[in-house]
């Protein structure tokens, strides 16, 4: 009985099996990620420690000590969301933050909850848990938001809180 056996290079298959094996394509501890657009600054995202699992089935980027983002608008005014830990899918373009996660705006107006999902195609903030408005004229609370970037359009759970409002 004559048995032949040959071992050859397949780098392709070296990639099929790192895709079942949650072996990360890449860690960066230090990251930061300036986004630009026309050569103008847009966002500048910061985090101790990058774990990118572009390699698997379902692509996704974890931060699993956090991240900081800080959004530059029109008018040098700028928007900071930071979290405790953050996950980008990549086929979905859905990105999810959880643990003490704040967005504070220029204006001084903030928004706190333990998990908020963002779209950033739509800019559209979701969530499904209990969250805080907060500035300088009113201090809300609800169990859950749905909203664009901006807030103009917004969709809450039951409401609780103090409200200054002119009344004409």
């Amino acid at each position: 009985m004559l048995i032949i056996q040959s071992c050859k290079n397949d780098y392709k298959s070296i990639l099929e099996i790192n895709k079942y094996s949650k072996i990360p394509s890449s860690v960066t501890e230090n990251f930061k990620l300036v986004y630009t657009d026309s050569s103008v600054i847009k966002a500048i995202l910061n985090s101790p420690l990058n774990v990118d699992y572009t390699n698997q089935a379902f692509p996704y980027a974890e931060f699993p000590q956090g991240l900081n983002i800080m959004f530059y608008e029109k008018n040098n005014n700028t928007t900071n969301v930071s979290a405790n830990y953050g996950i980008v899918y990549y086929k979905t373009k859905i990105v999810s933050l959880k643990g003490d996660v704040l967005i504070q705006s220029a204006d001084g107006s903030k928004i706190k909850s333990s998990q908020i999902y963002w779209d950033p195609e739509q800019e559209w903030l979701f969530t499904e848990k209990d969250i805080n408005f907060s500035s300088d004229e009113y201090e809300i609370s609800a169990n859950k938001l749905d909203a664009d970037r901006s807030f103009k359009l917004l969709k809450t759970g039951q409401l609780n809180g103090n409200f200054l409002f002119d009344d004409n």
